[in-house]
């Protein structure tokens, strides 16, 4: 975050909050608003008010002087009722219109977050960092912009009117007491600065602070957090963070003590002035009784009103900095296509054509000029060694990252010109690294196609083919039952949670699959990885009958499970060393033979192992 951000910035981020506020709910903005226009406007209506009943009640003798006197008694009774009514109030609407702002600013955000097309930014340290400061700045900043602009429009009304009874006593003390803000107005956006500033070198420890957290608390991590005696560790990692960001902070408070001492030494030593001026012109006759009390109110209204908005200011000013993070994500352009095709259902193939891939733009190559074909309703499996890009050709398949050169073709059709949305939409997969939802069963699996979301007919069907069906329905609430170690039901009851095993929730994460058969092309990239030996076949014969004339890429590291696959592809150093089918790739004796023969020799020694001696 840039401290030093330019004046013509700031002034566009105060007006984006305010319509923010606005958009947020206009009724309240404005209601809001026009409350703090009265509270601001009422003290000096208060303080002159009463010069002029006490200039009637200690002034000479009129005609019609008890009638003047009971009507501004009458008015400072109306005003002290206003006041009261308001504070009241803006007690109520003043929250009321910060939930209302969270919620619009929290909408736009995670809109936005949800528009990144591909996985890039998600995997980008630098761009985290920016997204933990801009949900730090969304849940506080722009409510906060928007009260602060408010208080700041309530301090300018108030300081106006004391100043204009300051000028209609006695001229002189007016400019005074203005010049004397000028430093107050200079030290706190110097102090907004310097928090603005904080917050965002402090934001990459908070994103630390809540992993080691989360190691320390969560299930998933608990296992070899104890096994492995890491709790100190971890603890002490978090304790140190804590600890640098705690010194920061202080440093922080004590450079605001200084500077706020020194404010209330010049306020103090302004008001000491003004009063002893309201004493000599009291003593010669310059000033009225209701005139020295209009006077000293006065001084103080305008001493406390330039304090307030000069602390408004510094808030403001640091609001506005954090704001920018927000405001940068929110607005960034978004990524589209150079054309938006419509993607048709595949009939000829998926090409990769001379595809090169890398991660970083300073890194290795993981695909060099990849080409390959996969044909309609054909059954490809992919292998090759770690790292030899089986996983990036799934993520560029998927359109989560678009390749450096090359193009990669549905029926000729280029994915880069195609919503990324309208392509995934035409894809079922089932993945190694799956996700397990703290949802409720039906929920877990209704994932794999929302347009079926209520479906319970064909959320069980799925899970049938996957084999899973039984299981669930045998929960303590059936497919209603919460799959989760973090959460209870909404209606607190403990019977209503239960966990999965590994192997369940793999078969969990199939059906997922199976719900989503309208699917073109079929992903199953180690859909069977953490199942015994007897429930991958039962899987695999499923999977066959689920991709049985369907356009299928298989990518596991058991080759055994690719052997009734149309063709194998072998990639090695990002580019296809070998195609064709188990036979004809083990007959070739290549880099597919190699590494068939070392998990076949592998097998047959786990098996010679298993045999008791002298059988």
């Amino acid at each position: 975050m840039n401290a030093d951000t330019g004046l013509g910035d700031l002034l566009s981020r105060a007006a984006a909050a305010l319509r923010l506020g606005v958009a947020a709910s206009p009724s309240r903005f404005y209601a809001v608003a026009a409350l703090a226009v009265l509270e601001g406007a009422a003290g000096p209506a208060l303080a002159w008010t009463t010069k002029l009943l006490l200039d009637v009640v200690f002034g000479p003798a009129g005609p019609d002087r008890a009638g003047r006197a009971a009507g501004l008694v009458v008015l400072l009774a109306v005003i002290a009722l206003v006041t009261a009514g308001q504070q009241s109030l803006q007690a109520y609407l003043g929250p009321v219109l910060g939930r209302a702002i969270r919620l619009a600013v929290a909408d736009r955000l995670f809109a936005r977050v949800n528009d990144y097309p591909g996985l890039e930014r998600f995997e980008d340290p630098a761009f985290r960092d920016r997204l933990q400061l801009a949900e730090q700045a969304g849940d506080h900043a722009p409510a906060q912009l928007v009260t602060t602009a408010l208080h700041a429009l309530r301090g300018l009304v108030q300081l106006s009117g004391y100043t204009a009874v300051l000028v209609a006593v006695w001229p002189p003390v007016a400019v005074c007491a203005l010049l004397a803000a000028v430093p107050a107005v200079l030290v706190h956006l110097r102090l907004g600065r310097a928090r603005a500033q904080t917050t965002a070198d402090l934001s990459g420890g908070v994103r630390r602070r809540f992993f080691y957290r989360s190691l320390l608390t969560e299930p998933q991590a608990a296992k070899e957090v104890r096994l492995f005696g890491l709790g100190p560790f971890l603890h002490g990692r978090l304790l140190r963070d804590l600890l640098t960001a705690n010194a920061a902070e202080d440093a922080l408070s004590r450079r605001t003590l200084r500077l706020a001492m020194s404010l209330d030494l010049l306020g103090g030593l302004v008001t000491a002035g003004a009063t002893a001026v309201a004493v000599w012109q009291a003593l010669t006759g310059a000033l009225t009784v209701g005139g020295i009390t209009a006077f000293l109110a006065a001084v103080a209204g305008v001493q406390a009103a330039a304090v307030a908005i000069t602390a408004v200011a510094g808030e403001l000013y640091e609001s506005l900095l954090l704001f920018g993070a927000y405001h940068r994500i929110v607005d960034e352009p978004r990524e589209t296509s150079p054309a938006h095709l419509r993607l048709p259902p595949l009939r000829e193939g998926i090409e990769f054509r001379d595809v090169w891939f890398r991660y970083r733009d300073d890194g290795p190559w993981v695909l060099r000029g990849l080409t390959l074909r996969i044909g309609h309703g054909e059954a490809v499996g992919l292998v090759g060694r770690n790292g030899a890009g089986k996983s990036t050709v799934v993520k560029l398949l998927c359109r989560m990252y678009r390749p450096q050169r090359g193009t990669i073709r549905w029926d000729g059709v280029d994915l880069a010109d195609v919503e990324p949305d309208a392509l995934r939409a035409r894809i079922g997969a089932v993945f190694q690294d799956f996700m397990a939802y703290d949802l409720t069963a039906a929920e877990n699996i209704e994932v794999g196609d929302l347009g079926q979301a209520g479906d319970r007919a064909a959320v069980r069907h799925a899970a049938g083919l996957a084999g899973i069906d039984d299981e669930l329905a045998m929960l303590p609430r059936g497919y209603d039952t919460l799959l989760s170690r973090l959460f209870v039901p909404d209606d607190g009851l403990a019977d209503g949670v239960a966990m999965l095993s590994g192997g369940q929730w793999q078969r969990v994460a199939a059906a997922r699959g199976f719900l989503r058969h309208r699917a073109d092309l079929l992903i199953l990239d180690e859909p069977s990885a953490g199942l015994d030996a007897e429930a991958e076949h039962t899987l695999h014969l499923r999977l066959r009958r689920l991709r049985a004339g369907r356009t299928s890429l298989l990518v596991s590291h058991r080759l055994g499970a690719l052997r009734e696959a149309d063709r194998i592809v072998v990639l090695d150093g990002g580019r296809v060393a070998e195609a064709g089918t188990h036979d004809t790739l083990v007959a070739e004796d290549g880099v597919y033979a190699r590494l068939f023969a070392l998990q076949a020799a592998g097998y047959r020694d786990q098996a010679r192992a298993a045999v008791p001696a002298g059988d």
